[in-house]
Formats: structure tokens, C-alpha cells, sequence
């Protein structure tokens, strides 16, 4: 019964050693950051609050072996960070590309609005030209003939509708 008692000890005190590697700091936003890896490294040491008490400041591993160690670390992780880098430019360029054949599909679709506006405009100017009495709706919906003072006031605005229109 001693021997269980002992060994639950011991896992109870090897289970908490684990809180002992904590590290804290304030992130670049003002907030209080705990977790078991180091910070990032624009962390200044100003803002690490707290840090396991038995981590090697300098790398313990010999330079001959350190130097070997991040070479090849080194070597994939541009290999992704320039695939990633591929990725984000292939799409940035197709949603640039989309964007551009949306923006002229919609002036394609602007200019054809203008050139049917200013077909209509030009038939309408040509039948006020011609001097035939002409009929519009008037607020209750009946269709009255325009007297001179109208039809002056309809040519002006058909005079309008072609200089915005018809440019080309």
C-alpha cells in the first residue's frame, strides 16, 4: 500500500512539471500570452514576463551541428514560403483578372445603353423635325398633343440625350 502511495507522488509531482514551462508575455495588441513555446521573435525581452527557469539562452548543440541542423530546415521552408508566395500571386492575378473582365463587360454593357439611347434620340429628333403634331401622356395618363412651348422644351431634351450619348 506504501509503494501505491509513493508512486501516485511521484506522478503527481512529474504531472506538474509540466506548468513549470510556461512562458508569458504581452503581445504587440496589450494582452497577456501563455504558452509552453518561446514567443516569436519580434517579442522584445522587455515584454517576456515569464520564462522556464531551466531554458538555455544560446544553443547547446555544437556551431558545426547547428550550422548543419538549419541549412536543410532552411531550404524547405523557403521551397514552401516561395510556393505559397506562387499560390497567392496565381490568385491575386486571377482575381485581378476577373475584376478587370467584369469592370469591361459592365462598360460593354454601358455603351450599348448609350448607342440604343442615342438611336432613340435621333429617331425621336427626326420625327419632331419632320413638323407632324406630336402626342405625349400627360400626368393622368391621356395622350394630348404638344403645343409649340412643349415641343420646343422636347427637342432640348432630345438635344441632350444625343450630345451625351452619341459621343464616339
Amino acid at each position: 500500500m506504501k509503494m501505491h502511495k509513493l508512486l501516485l507522488l511521484a506522478l503527481a509531482c512529474t504531472w506538474s512539471v509540466g506548468a513549470l514551462a510556461q512562458w508569458q508575455w504581452i503581445d504587440k495588441d496589450g494582452r497577456k500570452v501563455f504558452s509552453d513555446r518561446p514567443p516569436p521573435q519580434d517579442v522584445p525581452e522587455s515584454k517576456i514576463l515569464k520564462q522556464p527557469r531551466f531554458t538555455p539562452t544560446a544553443p547547446v548543440a555544437p556551431a558545426a551541428a547547428a550550422s548543419a541542423t538549419p541549412a536543410p530546415a532552411a531550404a524547405p521552408a523557403s521551397a514552401a514560403g516561395t510556393g505559397k508566395d506562387k499560390e497567392l500571386e496565381k490568385k491575386k492575378a486571377q482575381a485581378e483578372a476577373d475584376e478587370a473582365a467584369k469592370q469591361k463587360a459592365a462598360e460593354a454593357k454601358q455603351a450599348a445603353a448609350r448607342a440604343d439611347n442615342c438611336n432613340r434620340a435621333k429617331e425621336a429628333k427626326a420625327l419632331f423635325e419632320t413638323g407632324k403634331p406630336v402626342r405625349k401622356p400627360d400626368a393622368q395618363g391621356e395622350l394630348v398633343f404638344l403645343d409649340e412651348a412643349g415641343r420646343a422644351a422636347e427637342m432640348r431634351r432630345i438635344q441632350s440625350i444625343i450630345d451625351a450619348d452619341c459621343k464616339r
